[in-house]
């Protein structure tokens, strides 16, 4: 029997995978952690249990979060580093699962970003489901005016009755208070006048993600429109009255009482004092040696002086 030897010099077959000396094996790096759900499933978590919209900064704050507070937990923490095109993809694959299934909610993009809401085919059975929270309809003249600001903003309320030829102080009001439109600061012209704009809550309500996605955008805000004469400065230089922003009147300084020129201060008119009694007019007497009846102060008229008696023709004198 013959001894085999073996050439120290002789090479492995690289191929062999027993050949231990694979430079493949040695750089092989471990495996990328797998996640927990598809990011699709949590950003529609996500969705389902905001009440307002999230935008992507949100969600990557969220996804952060998360990945901080479960950094021992590798498929939790690998959702730390998702860019936003990334959470596009996500929401686009959302948007297209829930058009094939025919779900009743859909994802809607707003200025604030993504939402889940029902469709419009179900509001019958949802207005039974929230009876108090039916709003009542604007109308026609607040729908006007709202297109106009909406098309035409930053606009003042004197170029909105300009168009529509009616004043608009109840209607402007009324879009006020259910938020639709806001104050965004005052016009450059004289007597500076409120400029109005639509809201972030108008933006939301109507589904719009900006402005370009009014209908007809573009055409509409070209078309010129009446506009406000601005009201002249008067000639001594003092603004007009800003209807728009009441302000009180100063009130007038008291002016000093001018003495006339003899002497004796003028009758002030705005605070009347009480005529003078008149003089009484001294008492004239008449033929009969009678003074007149004084009306305005009757006194006692004084007696008669007493006649010397007459002694009669027989010596006798008379009986008084």
């Amino acid at each position: 029997m013959s001894d085999e030897t073996t050439d120290p010099t002789e090479t492995l077959d690289p191929s062999d995978p027993s050949d231990p000396s694979d430079p493949s094996e040695a750089t092989e790096s471990p495996a990328a952690p797998e996640p927990a759900f598809p990011l699709h499933r949590i950003i529609e978590a996500i969705l389902f249990a905001s009440q307002k919209p999230v935008s992507a900064k949100e969600l990557s704050t969220f996804l952060k979060g998360a990945a901080e507070a479960a950094k021992e937990d590798p498929s939790i923490a690998c959702f730390a580093k998702v860019k936003a095109p990334q959470l596009q993809d996500a929401i686009e694959q959302l948007e297209k699962e829930f058009a094939e299934t025919g779900r009743a909610f859909e994802v809607r993009e707003s200025a604030a970003g993504w939402q889940l809401v029902t469709k419009a085919d179900f509001a019958p059975w949802l207005r039974q489901l929230f009876p108090e929270n039916r709003q009542a309809r604007l109308s026609a003249p607040a729908m006007e005016t709202l297109a106009i600001i909406a098309y035409r903003q930053p606009i003042t309320r004197a170029d909105i009755e300009a168009v529509r030829g009616v004043a608009v102080d109840g209607v402007m009001q009324t879009l006020l208070d259910r938020n639709l439109v806001r104050i965004a600061g005052r016009a450059e012209i004289p007597g500076r006048p409120l400029l109005y704009e639509t809201s972030q809550f108008f933006m939301e309500h109507f589904g719009l993600k900006n402005l370009d996605d009014l209908p007809n955008a573009s055409e509409l805000r070209k078309i010129p429109l009446p506009k406000a004469e601005p009201a002249p400065e008067s000639s001594t230089g003092v603004p007009p009255v800003n209807d728009t922003d009441p302000t009180p009147s100063p009130t007038p300084d008291p002016q000093p009482p001018q003495e006339s020129s003899t002497g004796v201060p003028p009758v002030n008119t705005t605070d009347p004092a009480p005529s003078p009694t008149p003089d009484p007019q001294p008492t004239q007497e008449g033929s009969t040696a009678v003074p007149p009846v004084n009306t305005t102060d009757p006194a006692p008229s004084p007696p008669p002086d007493p006649q010397p008696p007459q002694e009669s023709s027989t010596g006798v004198p008379p009986v008084n």
